[in-house]
């Protein structure tokens, strides 16, 4: 009898904890907690952590409130059969806001992860710091932030803003390796907007989805809503290694490795549409694209080659725009960082035709991001391919994982070329006095140009110096870039002994 008595209090806590806020007011489009869990995760396979953990604190009022599971939701469960750990936060209760208790459970679970290696899915929904708890929520952000910084590189980090995600909660978007946000009822954001200097600054202006993924890049996907994130975390998780030891779950070959697509041999005509080509070599001809909206002339996609994830960087030009900005830079660095850190390959497929121009461009930092990507590449230890389809131009081309980088395979189409820049250009300067002084004729310029083109330009020349490795037609590009990726699958090399790049 007083057993049951006993499993009558533990059903009735329970029931309480797990039904907190459900009475409570949510938005249109939005999911409590422990919904946004049961969603992300295989049916029935979630087993929570911390459940009766609650806040300590007692300033303020606070001894008399009830927090049930302090705020947030933690446990561990499966996508698609494979071990996940996730933390939910629940902002019916104060707001989300992380405390003392609240952070710990956090990083109770991102312990588990390491010890496992397996990925971990925060779905932020938080005020941001808990006021009543003062420096302890300042110690609770520590302490997240040390897990996060110690997991880098470790196991796949995947957060989800689903609310708001204000103060120092924004910082754990940027510590983790992926970030989603919903276009309604999200907002991302360090200070307020209307705490800018220009006063000018609104919620629905520059903390929403589409201002931090195509302005800033905080972003990596947008979604419509909660279950268009949850759907789209499970698709990425598949994709990805539980860890930076283990290799990403091969999928089962359903499509043709020896696949030769016509329709590439035209992609070049009006400059290069790398999503296109991109989508065109992938196994079942499906690419999983991140940052999609940000740094448009490169796209960064995950897709599987001969059932092998690998991270595709592509080009996206037309026969005068398309040069790379501090944003691609940027964008193109932090996505191989990644793929180095879990072995997944690189392959690029080039059009290179410079540096953008302009002068926000100088005042951005172009040197500094070019200077990052250079030593990305350089540095890179995964097997890296590079096709060079159009151009490949200049200091540029060379750090667009070239083979003066370090490329293990460069292949190129007959439509290539590469130079330090276009034989026009380089006649005017080569002859720039004869030029201004009319001692050159019209025609003279034109066969100049063309000799330049044949000596200098063509992939041949390139190719007889080593600097290519062979020369293709673009319908057979699947199949060599996976013959090149199966020659290197077992590809080890040396780094150099030292603590860390400064780069």
């Amino acid at each position: 009898m007083i057993i049951q008595t006993q499993l009558n209090d533990l059903t009735n806590r329970r029931m309480t904890i797990e039904k907190s806020g459900q009475d409570g007011k949510v938005d249109d489009g939005k999911k409590l907690a422990r919904d946004r869990v049961e969603k992300l995760l295989d049916t029935n396979s979630f087993v929570e952590i911390g459940a009766f953990v609650t806040q300590r604190a007692t300033d303020y009022n606070l001894d008399a409130k009830k927090l049930p599971a302090d705020g947030v939701v933690t446990g561990y469960g499966t996508i698609k059969g494979r071990l996940v750990y996730v933390y939910s936060q629940d902002a019916l209760i104060l707001g989300g806001a992380i405390g003392e208790m609240h952070a710990r459970k956090i990083v109770n679970v991102y312990d588990l992860a390491l010890k496992m290696g397996a990925p971990i899915i925060g779905l932020l929904d938080s005020a941001g710091l808990r006021l009543q708890e003062s420096t302890d929520a300042l110690h609770a952000f520590g302490q997240i932030y040390i897990k996060q910084a110690l997991a880098s590189g470790v196991i796949p980090q995947i957060t989800a803003v689903v609310g708001n995600c204000g103060g120092g909660t924004a910082v754990i978007t940027s510590l983790s390796d992926f970030t989603f946000m919903t276009i309604d009822n999200s907002k991302l954001f360090v200070n307020s907007p209307n705490t800018y200097s220009d006063q000018a600054g609104t919620m629905e202006e520059f903390a929403c989805a589409k201002f931090n993924a195509s302005q800033t890049g905080l972003v990596d996907f947008v979604c419509d809503n909660d279950n268009d994130v949850m759907n789209g975390i499970r698709e990425l998780v598949e994709l990805l290694p539980a860890n930076n030891k283990e290799d990403a779950p091969f999928a089962e070959m359903q499509d043709d490795l020896n696949r030769v697509s016509e329709e590439l041999n035209t992609t070049v005509i009006d400059g290069f549409n790398g999503l296109a080509a991109a989508t065109i070599i992938a196994d079942n001809q499906q690419v999983f694209e991140i940052k999609k909206t940000f740094g448009t002339e490169v796209i960064t996609a995950f897709a599987k080659l001969n059932g092998m994830t690998v991270g595709l960087i592509a080009n996206q030009t037309t026969e005068e725009k398309g040069r790379l900005t501090v944003k691609g830079l940027n964008k193109v660095s932090d996505f191989v960082i990644f793929c180095d850190a879990f072995g997944l390959p690189v392959i690029t497929l080039t059009d290179v035709f410079g540096y953008e121009t302009a002068l926000n461009e100088e005042k951005a930092g172009l040197a500094k991001a070019a200077a990052k990507l250079a030593g990305v590449f350089a540095t890179t230890t995964v097997p890296k391919i590079n096709v060079l389809a159009k151009r490949g131009y200049g200091s540029a081309y060379v750090s667009f994982n070239s083979k003066h980088i370090g490329a293990d395979i460069v292949l190129a189409w007959p439509s290539a070329s590469v130079s330090m820049m276009d034989a026009k250009n380089a006649i005017k300067i080569i002859y720039a006095k004869e030029i201004e002084e009319a001692k050159m004729a019209k025609d003279v310029i034109i066969a100049k140009t063309k000799e330049y083109e044949a000596k200098q330009v063509t992939p041949y020349a390139a190719a007889s110096r080593g600097y290519i490795d062979d020369i293709i037609e673009p319908a057979a590009t699947r199949k060599r870039v996976i013959a090149a990726l199966e020659m290197l699958y077992t590809k080890s090399i040396s780094v150099v002994d030292r603590k860390r790049s400064t780069i």
